[in-house]
């Protein structure tokens, strides 16, 4: 079992430190005051071209959406990491909480990866504190899109949160 993966965007520098520490140029830095906007290319990845996301801090999400490359599509729209987001001036941290959601708009969204969080836990990768933090920001986040027919922009606008997509025109 891995420790919980880290991720650092650097505005300023207009970078971004993946969790095998390889820092990458980003595209596109947007903040926003209910969080930033991150967009950049993936060169190099098998099955990824491109990255979209949003760190939303006080609803301790990131929402991606992902470019597949052909013939690796997967059948979701957004995908939700469960984090930790702090800032520190222009930069930006991300911590893992290892549960993430699925969503296919209007169709459905479902909670993954609990055994890889039930592991953690097990293994003292994960504290108690944060573990609950991530088990109640995953029922937030599922009680919401459910609200919202499996709608995430519906859903986070009524929190007054308005994604932008370079993809997708919400």
């Amino acid at each position: 079992m891995h420790p919980p993966k880290t991720e650092t965007f650097d505005v300023a520098s207009g970078t971004n430190t993946d969790p095998k520490g390889f820092v990458r140029p980003v595209q596109e830095y947007q903040v926003k005051p209910f969080g930033l906007y991150v967009s950049r290319e993936m060169p190099g990845h098998p099955r990824l071209s491109w990255v979209e996301s949003w760190l939303l801090p006080e609803l301790g999400v990131r929402v991606t959406d992902w470019w597949w490359r052909p013939g690796h599509e997967q059948d979701q729209d957004f995908y939700l990491d469960i984090v930790d987001i702090t800032r520190a001036g222009d930069v930006w941290r991300t911590v893992d909480h290892y549960l993430d959601i699925v969503v296919r708009t209007r169709r459905d969204s479902a909670v993954i990866d609990a055994d890889e969080f039930v592991a953690a836990v097990a293994g003292g990768l994960l504290d108690p504190e944060a573990a609950q933090r991530a088990l109640n920001t995953s029922y937030r986040a599922i009680s919401g899109l459910n609200r919202y027919g499996h709608d995430l922009d519906r859903w986070l606008g009524s929190l007054n949160i308005n994604l932008h997509w370079r993809r997708h025109r919400s």
